[in-house]
């Protein structure tokens, strides 16, 4: 008999919508397979150790934080630097509910790159397209450009209803952090 440990854990949903977390198969407990969110396969999951030194630890921790309505998971990872007393209350308030609606996917935004002065007007009117030579190409650079957000895609509590969360980030102390 393997060890409760190794088992796996399977995440079902049940006839009133609800999460059900079991080691049993779904339909032995009156309840359908939930579909993972639309993650590509890739490496295994990345263990939490301190404090998230990548965005993609901290991306890791906020759904993980968000799955499991853990509020203080979340604000675990939220950047409380020079946040006084009472607006830690507001803080945890909202984080309270971030938690509370479902997570679809969390998507890093980048910071909008600038165009250069000699660069022609992106403007065109009438029946004037753009060539191929006159729209910005994408440098290795832009593509190397960090994060400068996550926006969380949750549902409501009607689980159809779309709401987006951008969450700021921050880096401080060689961690990454989320802010409001």
């Amino acid at each position: 008999m393997a060890p409760a440990y190794a088992q796996s854990i399977n995440r079902c949903t049940g006839a009133d919508g609800t999460t059900i977390y079991t080691d049993r198969r779904c339909s032995d407990v009156g309840a359908v397979s939930t579909p993972q969110r639309g993650a590509a396969p890739g490496p295994a999951p990345r263990a939490y150790r301190g404090c998230p030194r990548n965005v993609q630890d901290l991306m890791h921790e906020v759904s993980t934080a968000i799955d499991s309505r853990d509020v203080n998971r979340l604000a675990g990872v939220y950047h409380f630097a020079g946040v006084s007393h009472r607006n830690g209350h507001n803080v945890m308030d909202r984080l309270e509910v971030i938690v509370q609606r479902p997570l679809v996917r969390i998507v890093p935004v980048q910071a909008q790159a600038t165009a250069p002065a000699s660069a022609p007007s992106a403007e065109y009117s009438g029946s004037t397209f753009p060539s191929r030579a006159t729209q910005p190409l994408a440098t290795a650079a832009a593509a190397r450009r960090r994060p400068v957000a996550l926006r969380l895609e949750q549902t409501v509590g009607d689980r159809i209803t779309p709401r987006s969360t951008v969450l700021g980030l921050r880096r401080h102390m060689g961690c990454w952090w989320v802010s409001l």
